[in-house]
């Protein structure tokens, strides 16, 4: 597959992901927190501040190159995608506190993750570096994120028999053409990738394996339910590795190879960890024949 064609295909990808998203998704998502307080503040701090602040001393400590270290922080502030929301499903994880975390961390994503990107840019490639999302590349992100979530939506309250059904075929298809187009890629740029693997893909793994555990240990330190702390821990541990790639590639944002790659390298080694994480927790789960009530989540 040619980067050509793979820039035409990530926002593609994208909005398939993000129009699976919103075709589970009502206003009432939104005001489901008050049903998981616990969980999802708990996840949210994770998310927003624990998993970058990770990701930085990660990256400090390989000594990453700049465009590396800010593909990796770009990643760290991407939330999580209804991927996370599949393997929940797959695992007995809660979907709904997926469904609910998935709402908030996209659009909260819409004001953190510049903030982020250009705090990185500026510190890893110098102030003057011509990288970075102002104000007009942020309302291209606010637009490849929310308007196919609100297609998805609108679809939704109008035709929710039709919504329901498309769900599993769409997160399906989300899935395949997500692998398939990070693949593609990949093989677009192999002698990049195989350059910079060596360099970034330990960091990557790492970065990938912390999230997935912080995810489910922190909730249930606190005391969160074994469900929920799945739901927590896929939703922190399965970024949107599609939209962290389409940022650093496309050539009305930052139009960088380098910095797309370690969303590449993840978004391939997140498939095989988060199903083997999956696999541990549904053991766990059932050997601790947790009730099913939601109890642990209030407060």
């Amino acid at each position: 597959m040619s980067t050509g064609l793979s820039l035409v295909l990530f926002p593609v990808a994208l909005g398939i992901v993000m129009l699976g998203l919103g075709l589970t998704l009502t206003v009432a998502d939104f005001r489901r927190v008050v049903a998981y307080p616990r969980a999802v503040i708990i996840s949210l701090v994770c998310q927003m501040l624990v998993l970058p602040a990770i990701c930085l001393g990660l990256v400090l400590a390989a000594d990453l190159r700049p465009e590396l270290a800010v593909g990796m922080m770009l990643l760290a502030a991407s939330p999580g995608g209804s991927t996370a929301s599949l393997y929940s499903h797959l695992f007995k994880g809660n979907v709904a506190l997926n469904v609910t975390l998935t709402a908030i961390n996209s659009v909260l994503a819409l004001f953190t993750l510049p903030l982020v990107v250009n705090l990185s840019v500026a510190a890893f490639m110098g102030s003057d570096s011509s990288l970075g999302l102002q104000f007009d590349k942020v309302i291209q992100v606010f637009a490849l994120v929310l308007i196919p979530i609100v297609i998805g939506m609108a679809v939704r309250r109008r035709r929710p028999e039709f919504a329901a059904r498309m769900q599993r075929p769409v997160k399906i298809l989300s899935v395949v053409v997500l692998a398939v187009v990070i693949t593609g890629a990949v093989l677009g740029v192999k002698d990049e990738f195989a350059a910079t693997i060596g360099a970034v893909g330990l960091v990557a793994l790492l970065f990938n394996l912390l999230s997935l555990g912080i995810g489910y240990a922190a909730p249930r330190l606190l005391r969160v339910g074994h469900r929920d702390s799945v739901a927590s821990s896929f939703e922190i541990g399965v970024h949107n590795a599609t939209l962290a790639i389409t940022i650093a590639l496309s050539p009305a944002l930052l139009d960088n190879t380098d910095i797309g790659m370690p969303a590449a390298i993840y978004g391939i080694l997140m498939f095989f960890t988060a199903a083997a994480f999956g696999f541990v927790a549904a053991r766990r789960g059932s050997a601790a024949a947790e009730p099913t009530r939601p109890s642990a989540t209030t407060v």
